[in-house]
This record gives structure tokens, C-alpha cells and sequence, in this order.
């Protein structure tokens, strides 16, 4: 007779099975170049969408309908907090790490960098920081929601769902956020995927940051029925923290400890943000992938 128990997880094996062994093929090519950004950036890429590959490789295996990863657009205003909730608790972090001198606002060189790019003159250092700002804010989140996608399919699209129906809202968020961070490990330890602190350090900030923002992902997902809106949050928390915030902080010498996601200061924040979530997802109720 089969166990129900087993039949139950079946599926949450199937899929971690399957993106872990992807998943190690780019963990070797990262880590034996030693750069995330090795492959001209094509590792990661790769990385990044072994658990969407794996969640539709699951879904055929379990014969279910791939329509049920959520991939319908839900009400826009989930979709426009999802983008704007990174910006927030990255904005409230590196205000507190500049105000401290934890990390200095702004590199002269960097903004030199954008004046002569942007090929407008001398218009100002604050109007060329508000214009990258602006450009890369919209046009950016484009090409990082591209490989959050690859992610998104697997996590929040099938994993979230998936460990919902068992455990509810509070383990949904602790079990998702502590996977999702383990996936990362190995390119932490063994490649360069740090901002120079010790790994343990590194490692320590990232967790806590991770298991953190997962109860925010959880709460869209299930809140809104749709897989976009984890989509935006992962593509928005990438780019603004390292696209914007963290190249426009200057090292006052102990920056590395402070800022980005191997810092204290981004952790505590969202720790903040998880504790509000956590309290709106205690009364939330499963909405169907097609409403």
C-alpha cells in the first residue's frame, strides 16, 4: 500500500532532486572559473534557470498542466508593490549605512562614468544619479526579471504552492526561504559570489536575508494567485541593489560588513518587512493559480 505521507512529498522530491543535479553542472563551471560572472555571465544565466527548467520537467513527470505555475497576471496593484517593496527596504538600508558612514553616498568616479555616458554635459552630479536611476529603474528590471524568471517558475511558481497546501503560510515561507538559500551556497563558499567578507559572515547576512524576503515572495504569490508577482520582486531586489544602491556607495574601510546581501544592515531591515508579512500571511487564505 502506498504511503500517503511519501505520496504527499513526492512531487517537492522530484523537483529538488531534479534542480539540484542541474543545478550542479554550473555550479562547477562557476566555481572552477571562480566568477559568477564567468561564461561572459552565462553561468549564472544557466544557474538561475535550473529550478523553472526542473519545475516544468516535475510537472510533466507528475502529468499535471503547466497553466497551474500561475502564470496569469492577477490585479496590477500587486504587481506595481512588487516592484516597489525592493526599492523600499533597499532604500531604508543604505540610508541608514550612509547616515552612519557605514558606506559613503556617492562614488565621484562612478557618476563621472555616467556623465560621460549619458553625453548630455555638465548637468549635475544629482540629476545624472536620478536619471540613472530612472533608466536603469525601468528599462533594467526588464532584463532582471529575465533570469529571475528561471528561478521564479521553480520556487514560487511550483515549490511555494506545492509546500502551501501542507504547511501553510508561516513553514511555506521558512521551508522556501531556507532552501532558496542553500541553492546558493556552494557559488558563496567556492566562487565569488561574496562582497569580501568572511564566508561565514557572508553567509550568515545572506540566510537571514533570504529566509527574510521569502515571507514577502510567499505572502504575493499566494495573495495575488500569480507567479509575475515573485518575478518582479526577485528582478527589482536584484537591480536595485546590484545595479544601483551598492555601485553608488563609496568604502569608508569596513563597507563590505554593512552593505548588499552579505551585509548586517539589508538582513535587519528585512527582517522588519518579513515581521509585517508574516502577520498579514497568518489570515491568508490559498487563491486558485486561475483566478
Amino acid at each position: 500500500m502506498e504511503n500517503p505521507t511519501t505520496n504527499k512529498f513526492r512531487p517537492i522530491g522530484i523537483f529538488l532532486s531534479i534542480t539540484f543535479a542541474l543545478s550542479s553542472i554550473f555550479y562547477f563551471l562557476i566555481i572552477y572559473s571562480g566568477q559568477v560572472g564567468g561564461g561572459a555571465g552565462q553561468y549564472a544565466m544557466g544557474l538561475m534557470w535550473c529550478p523553472g527548467i526542473s519545475a516544468l520537467i516535475t510537472m510533466k513527470i507528475l502529468k499535471r498542466n503547466i497553466s497551474d505555475l500561475g502564470w496569469n497576471w492577477g490585479k496590477s496593484k500587486y504587481q506595481i508593490w512588487s516592484y516597489f517593496i525592493p526599492f523600499l527596504y533597499s532604500l531604508i538600508a543604505y540610508v541608514i549605512i550612509w547616515s552612519f558612514s557605514w558606506g559613503g553616498f556617492y562614488k565621484k568616479e562612478v557618476v563621472a562614468y555616467l556623465t560621460k555616458s549619458f553625453g548630455l554635459g555638465e548637468i549635475g552630479d544629482g540629476f545624472i544619479i536620478a536619471l540613472t536611476f530612472l533608466f536603469v529603474g525601468i528599462f533594467g528590471t526588464i532584463t532582471s526579471m529575465s533570469s529571475a524568471l528561471g528561478e521564479e517558475i521553480g520556487w514560487r511558481g511550483f515549490l511555494v504552492p506545492e509546500l502551501y497546501k501542507n504547511f501553510g503560510f508561516t513553514k511555506t515561507s521558512l521551508f522556501t526561504g531556507a532552501i532558496w538559500g542553500i541553492w546558493h551556497i556552494p557559488i558563496l563558499l567556492f566562487a565569488d559570489y561574496n562582497s569580501g567578507t568572511p564566508s561565514w559572515y557572508a553567509l550568515s547576512c545572506f540566510m537571514v536575508l533570504i529566509v527574510s524576503i521569502s515571507f514577502i515572495y510567499t505572502w504575493f504569490r499566494m495573495k495575488s494567485g500569480s507567479l509575475w508577482t515573485a518575478v518582479i520582486l526577485h528582478g527589482s531586489h536584484n537591480l536595485f541593489i546590484q545595479s544601483l544602491f551598492t555601485p553608488f556607495t563609496t568604502d569608508t574601510g569596513k563597507t563590505a560588513y554593512y552593505i548588499d546581501e552579505f551585509g548586517i544592515v539589508l538582513p535587519i531591515v528585512a527582517i522588519g518587512f518579513a515581521i509585517y508579512f508574516w502577520t498579514k500571511g497568518k489570515v491568508l487564505k490559498p487563491v486558485p493559480n486561475n483566478v
